[in-house]
């Protein structure tokens, strides 16, 4: 399937739904349709309706409100999908190529990978204060174990027939962590950056939203407060646009990173 169909039936897949969205919230069923009074399928107190949601949003833009409470939420979710991501990364070879530590750690990071992120959210909220640093820390433990899991497997997944022949060849351990380990790892740890980036998000929104005061996780849950249910749905389009321009630049970078790879390469055509 070429990349302008694909597209077109994303963007089809959004219409339609947005279509269903605003039908169902301003158009009522009519009396007696169904045994009962006329209704809406989709309250507009429950659901607000697309056109109010698009509006809030271009006026929050416009008026320049929301620039602040983004620019805060998205420094919080580049730190944390940084620091998660880089610290998974190292730990994830370490393990890999040292068996040893990895099998004495093993039941200590599956006991913290199991840990409720909600629960640890308070707790660094105590620890480190109500500012950037404990949202981010609610983000790095969301990120670290995808990426840690992904790189830790995807070193072990080396050929052994490869990994004999390079060392045949004279490999030094850093031209096999280079040339061998890297790039089996490599393709691991970019699909585990596809869903780390969500996660960093939710991360920095659910620690804004147990406690903040500013960033797009506290306009959601100031929102919610006075029951409007049109700024949390402004808030949730916001975020949504957001990952995706987020995972399109990690994608961009994916794909110059494996370009020797036969699929990436037929994907740049």
């Amino acid at each position: 399937m070429s990349r302008p169909v694909l597209l077109l039936l994303q963007v089809l897949v959004a219409v339609v739904l947005i279509g269903i969205w605003h039908l169902g919230s301003t158009l009522k069923v009519p009396a007696g349709v169904l045994g009962a009074k006329a209704f809406y399928p989709l309250d507009p107190f429950f659901f607000s309706t697309p056109l109010a949601v698009f509006e809030r949003t271009w006026r929050d833009f416009a008026t320049g409100v929301i620039w602040y409470h983004l620019g805060i939420t998205l420094l919080e979710t580049a730190l944390a999908f940084a620091i998660g991501a880089g610290a998974g990364v190292v730990v994830g070879f370490w393990f890999a190529r040292q068996r040893v530590v990895a099998a004495v750690f093993d039941p200590y990071v599956k006991m913290a990978n199991a840990l409720p992120r909600v629960v640890l959210a308070p707790i660094f909220a105590l620890w480190l204060g109500l500012g950037i640093w404990s949202k981010v820390a609610l983000g790095v433990s969301l990120v670290f174990f995808i990426v840690f899991f992904n790189v830790y497997q995807g070193v072990k997944e080396v050929s052994p027939t490869v990994l004999a022949n390079a060392r045949m060849l004279g490999m030094s351990e850093r031209q096999l962590l280079r040339h061998v380990y890297w790039p089996s790892a490599l393709t691991w740890m970019f699909s585990s950056l596809h869903i780390s980036v969500g996660f960093a998000l939710v991360g920095a929104v659910v620690g804004e939203y147990l406690g903040s005061a500013a960033g797009l996780g506290y306009r959601i849950h100031q929102a919610e407060g006075v029951f409007d249910v049109t700024g949390v749905f402004s808030g949730m389009l916001v975020l949504a646009v957001f990952v995706i321009v987020i995972d399109t630049v990690v994608t961009l970078i994916e794909n110059r990173l494996t370009v020797w790879r036969p699929v990436a390469a037929a994907n740049q055509r």
